[in-house]
C-alpha cells in the first residue's frame, strides 16, 4: 500500500527557512517521480518541485534558488528545503508520487499523494 506522510510545516517569518519532509512507505523511490506541490486558499494548485533518481530535479520558476529538493534512501524519505522564505509561499504543501519517466510538476501526472502540511510564512 502506498503511502506518503508529510510533516515539517509550522509559522515562519519572512526570510526564515523550513524543511518538510515526505515519508514514503510501500513502494520503492527508485522507481517513481516525487513532486512537490501546494495550494494557497482560493487558488489552484500548484506544482513546486520533483525529484527522479538521485540527481535529476526540477524547480518552479518561482521558487529556484530558494528550495532545494533531496532524498534519503536510507529513510525512503523526499526533503523540501525552503530557504528565503516570503509571504506568497504561504500554503499546504504537498507531496505526490508518480510513476513515469522524467520530470513534470503537472499535477495530473501524480498517482499517490499525503494529506498535506501547512506553511505560513508571515510576521
Amino acid at each position: 500500500q502506498v503511502q506518503l506522510v508529510e510533516s515539517g510545516g509550522g509559522l515562519v517569518q519572512p526570510g526564515g527557512s523550513l524543511r518538510l519532509s515526505c515519508a514514503a512507505s510501500g513502494f520503492n523511490l527508485d522507481y517513481y517521480t516525487i513532486g512537490w506541490f501546494r495550494q494557497a486558499p482560493g487558488k489552484e494548485r500548484e506544482g513546486v518541485s520533483c525529484l527522479r533518481g538521485y540527481g535529476s530535479t526540477l524547480y518552479a520558476d518561482s521558487v529556484k534558488g530558494r528550495f532545494t529538493i533531496s532524498r534519503d534512501n536510507a529513510k525512503n524519505t523526499v526533503y523540501l528545503q525552503m530557504n528565503n522564505l516570503k509571504p506568497e509561499d504561504t500554503a499546504v504543501y504537498y507531496c505526490a508520487a508518480g510513476q513515469f519517466f522524467g520530470l513534470t510538476i503537472r499535477s495530473n501526472a501524480y498517482d499517490y499523494w499525503g494529506q498535506g502540511t501547512q506553511v505560513t510564512v508571515s510576521s
